[in-house]
């Protein structure tokens, strides 16, 4: 079970809610949206009436009550520990916290469905309406570690600062489209993504405009799709053209349009 008395209370209103947005938001990715007393509560604590402690405790004690409500629980849980994890100005890049963010955004519910902080041991396919019902070719399971590892190591070979603008935005592009691709975990791996690039990228010095992840979640997750889907004999071939826009808004304060239905074959 997680603690909450580090989170630190202090941080400006503004960012209190913006971080309440994007963990809100990112719940779209999966069909979700938070409760109404979830919303509530985050209310509260922006305006400075609740603790973030006093928020987690009784998101926690109601749920204790209300097991039935299993699609609000995961979106209200998961987004509890998403603010969390954005509060926490702490970061590491390395796997250990790719899989940590994983655990702690997951550890409070099943664990047999989403196994937190723990790689998948078998192979998944996950119908995509974007693709018209097929799935993206996911890393075996036995290599998940060595892929991830592999994509780590070679994102920290790389020297940001002789980049061109648009050359980092590609570059941004391309490992979060390779760590996704592997999709490490059973369950919750764009929401893990999106926490930890968004984490990642604060500790290069980028500012980022967390409205893209709170409003446009959804064209994350199928640009994501799109840039990790080949099927040649239709005349498809994988592109990171969408998720390129979507980092251009998010980081360099552009205004690409970013269109859903753009994608779908």
């Amino acid at each position: 079970m997680q603690t909450y008395n580090q989170v630190d209370d202090s941080i400006n209103p503004a960012v209190k809610r913006e971080y309440w947005d994007v963990a809100f938001g990112l719940q779209a990715v999966d069909g979700l949206r938070p409760s109404k007393y979830l919303e509530t509560l985050a209310d509260e604590h922006v305006e400075g009436t609740k603790s973030y402690t006093e928020v987690a405790e009784a998101i926690n004690n109601y749920y204790q009550h209300n097991q039935q409500s299993a699609p609000d629980k995961e979106a209200d849980i998961v987004s509890k520990s998403i603010y969390a994890i954005l509060a926490d100005e702490s970061f590491s890049f390395n796997l250990v916290t790719f899989k940590g963010y994983h655990r702690r955004l997951f550890e409070e519910l099943n664990h047999e469905v989403f196994h937190p902080g723990e790689f998948r041991k078998v192979n998944i396919t996950k119908k995509e309406p974007i693709l018209n019902g097929d799935t993206v070719q996911y890393q075996d399971y036995g290599l998940l570690e060595e892929s991830l590892q592999y994509d780590f190591n070679e994102e920290q070979s790389i020297d940001y600062v002789s980049m061109t603008p648009s050359e980092k935005i590609g570059r941004i592009a391309t490992f979060t489209s390779r760590i996704w691709q592997v999709h490490p975990f059973r369950e919750g791996n764009t929401r893990t993504t999106a926490v930890f690039i968004e984490k990642y990228l604060r500790s290069l010095g980028f500012t980022v405009d967390n409205k893209l992840f709170e409003k446009h979640s959804t064209y994350f997750r199928n640009a994501l799709v799109r840039a990790n889907y080949n099927n040649l004999p239709l005349g498809i071939k994988a592109t990171d053209e969408y998720l390129i826009r979507f980092f251009e808004n998010l980081l360099q304060a552009k205004e690409r349009t970013l269109d859903e239905t753009a994608m779908h074959i």
